[in-house]
């Protein structure tokens, strides 16, 4: 059985997540702090997985250098490999608002999305759309198969199984509602489990954002 078909060619998780977070139908993406979370955590995973970054007792240590990182991958690779080791969820929480200014610029330089830029009452305003919403959609459709488990994790690409642990740690609705993913608990246990320590401190992240603003 040939493997699962990649995302993009050249995609990097956090370009992939992304445009994954677009809500096609309201021509927006998800909300700036949950997509700033998911971002640093897509650039952790891919550092991890190419051995620039190792898991030390819960905390990111920095191993070796990216050969050629994305603009926010070299980022925080910066950021990890000149500071003593923190926990992940420090560094997810760390420059979410930058994190998804360079990943908004990569992808209107790739000519993937369109940022409107004007002001309103003096007050800066953007709007971003995709320029091919279809890529959105085919990757919302590609990780609600790998959730729903019609194939073997290990015969998933690595791209594919990473952006659904991901998703599954942001509960994104572009992928599937809330509810669906509690019914799907064991398989993203699978899919999370090379990037645990990213996946369960972006959980955690979400969900304490979630309470401090019910809470008020």
């Amino acid at each position: 059985m040939a493997p699962q078909p990649t995302t993009q060619q050249g995609d990097s998780p956090p370009r992939s997540a992304f445009l994954l977070a677009f809500d096609v139908r309201r021509e927006r993406p998800a909300g700036r702090r949950e997509l700033g979370y998911l971002l640093r955590a897509a650039a952790l995973a891919e550092l991890m997985l190419s051995g620039s970054l190792a898991d030390e007792s819960g905390k990111a240590r920095a191993v070796t250098a990216p050969a050629s990182p994305g603009p926010l991958q070299a980022a925080v690779w910066e950021q990890i490999s000149g500071s003593p080791p923190r926990s992940w969820r420090s560094w997810i929480r760390k420059e979410r608002s930058q994190a998804y200014r360079l990943v908004r610029d990569e992808l209107e330089a790739a000519r993937l999305v369109r940022v409107e830029r004007h002001r309103v009452l003096l007050f800066p305003v953007e709007r971003v759309t995709p320029r091919k919403p279809y890529l959105s959609r085919r990757l919302a459709e590609q990780v609600a198969r790998a959730v729903h488990g019609g194939r073997p994790v290990g015969r998933l690409s690595q791209d594919v199984r990473v952006l659904a642990a991901l998703a599954a740690a942001t509960r994104l609705k572009t992928v599937l509602p809330a509810r669906e993913w509690r019914r799907h608990r064991r398989r993203v246990e699978e899919l999370s489990a090379p990037i645990e320590p990213i996946t369960t401190a972006l959980r955690k992240n979400v969900e304490a954002a979630a309470n401090a603003s019910a809470a008020g």
